[in-house]
């Protein structure tokens, strides 16, 4: 790969290319489903390709390929290289990268099991166990339960001398049970919404979940919820499980934050952000307890590397202290505005597109208290978990979302069950109502594998690290 690469960024550079970057990637993937007691779906994929990145005359230029021969890494750098010339003349301003950054290194995610190395049979039977647990509970129409692999190698190489290898490994499972009534249905899921949780780890992440263990209660739950009451309508106290709140963060915090949106360069598929470049460091997003970081380090997330697609070192860097909205996420092009150093966070889904910034893992800081302790402390309120579903405008500043389960807290108890729940605000009155979260004790990193942006669009992995935190006074149910 290293002659490859050597030999594309030669060519773009004697085509013209001030600048020039190659990111050769080789992508497998496992995915194992079971359903109603039946393995319904198994599939391995395997991708490889490289792609080149260049500047000429102030114009980005981009091409891909998936024949790793050298004279199609030559063909394609110079595709590039008449691409970003061709871009040069309409272009705004030129593009800017700051000072030159060179890392020669390497980084592998920390596994116990290789994931690929497990036989199938081990997978599956896994995934059937848990699946007949669910299926033993009465009232259960609909279960499932699945797994997901991915390990990518990549080698990424600049004209500016950075030279950097690198294998992520990502595990992950999930099951699901769906009880149907006379009208309605219901599901519950184990342990996030819908889809497998998943973790930059080995097979060890998967078997940490112990589906089987918590899949009677799954399916119990969501028989009881055919049952249960519905949400009530009106302001309330609300604490949010960390599950909801990890998809509270990513919707009303990691994309507002994202430079490109800011700036305007990155909004047809998702909208640009309230977070414009005036209220850097002078916005209040929340209260004092809120302190959220963008960590590309965080064991586990999603986001988590050690290198990003433009060589940029992983980091950890401040977004909102003590409610203060200090930072966002860069990219060398947009922090070279600020005359600061890119956060690193520049990642694409595949050899086959253009790195976008995109999160890393989007966490809240945990806080001081016991779940138990500010259940307690709680007279009246709700308490949500499991995202249900979610809308948001593309600013990112009103939103509503739904979650799987809720339960009334009354006197400091929680209480019945609630199906159906909702609540909905504006971002910074709504983080600026939190005056509690809980401690390390509660936090947990999780995974969000399927975020869309760009056109063509990119499915991007990110993670979240959360505790429940309580919210005052917030409107839930129907607004009538």
């Amino acid at each position: 790969m290293e002659e490859l690469a050597a030999r594309a960024l030669n060519t773009a550079q004697v085509k013209g290319a001030q600048y020039a970057d190659v990111r050769v990637v080789h992508t497998v993937t496992q995915a194992i489903t079971v359903k109603d007691g039946r393995v319904e779906g198994l599939a391995t994929e395997e991708s490889q390709g490289a792609g080149v990145r260049v500047i000429v005359d102030g114009a980005w230029g981009f091409a891909s390929t998936f024949r790793l021969e050298t004279g199609e890494l030559e063909r394609i750098a110079s595709e590039a290289v008449a691409i970003a010339k061709a871009s040069a003349l309409v272009k705004g301003e030129k593009v800017n990268l700051g000072p030159p950054k060179v890392h020669r290194g390497g980084y592998q995610t920390p596994i116990q099991r290789d994931p690929f190395q497990i036989p199938l049979e081990e997978k599956i039977g896994l995934l059937l166990a848990a699946d007949q647990e669910m299926r033993g509970v009465k009232g259960v129409a609909v279960t499932s339960a699945d797994m997901f692999f991915l390990r990518k190698n990549q080698y990424f190489a600049s004209s500016e001398g950075s030279q950097i290898q690198q294998e992520i490994i990502e595990s992950g499972a999930g099951i699901e049970a769906t009880a149907v009534g006379e009208d309605e249905l219901q599901s519950r899921s184990y342990p996030e919404s819908g889809r497998n949780h998943r973790g930059t780890a080995g097979y060890e992440f998967v078997e940490a979940l112990d589906l089987e263990a918590h899949a009677r209660k799954t399916a119990e739950e969501a028989v009881a919820l055919l049952s249960a009451k519905p949400c009530p309508s009106g302001i309330t106290d609300l604490i949010l499980g960390s599950g909801q709140l990890a998809l509270q963060i990513h919707e009303s915090c990691g994309h507002p934050i994202e430079l490109d949106r800011v700036l305007g360069t990155e909004a047809s598929y998702a909208g640009t952000s309230f977070l414009t470049p005036e209220k850097l460091g002078n916005f209040r997003y929340g209260s004092e307890l809120v302190n959220i970081t963008a960590d590309a380090t965080t064991p586990l997330g999603l986001g988590t590397f050690g290198y990003d697609d433009e060589g940029v070192p992983a980091q950890r860097v401040p977004i909102v202290r003590a409610g203060q909205f200090v930072g966002y996420l860069t990219s060398r092009e947009t922090a070279a505005r600020w005359g600061k150093p890119s956060g690193g966070a520049m990642r694409a889904s595949g050899w086959n597109r253009i790195p976008l910034i995109r999160m890393t893992n989007i966490n809240l800081q945990p806080g001081e208290w016991n779940l138990e302790d500010l259940i307690a402390d709680t007279e009246e309120g709700i308490y949500m978990d499991t995202n249900k579903s979610w809308s948001i405008d593309d600013r990112r500043l009103n939103f509503q979302f739904g979650t799987e389960v809720a339960y009334e807290i009354k006197e400091g108890k929680l209480g019945a069950m609630l199906k159906n729940a909702t609540y909905t605000g504006i971002t910074p009155q709504f983080w600026g109502s939190c005056d509690a979260v809980c401690s390390g004790e509660h936090w947990r990193m999780w995974g969000t594998p399927n975020c869309g942006k760009g056109e063509p669009v990119q499915i991007a992995h990110v993670g979240h690290g959360a505790a429940p935190a309580r919210f005052r006074k917030v409107q839930v149910g129907v607004m009538h």
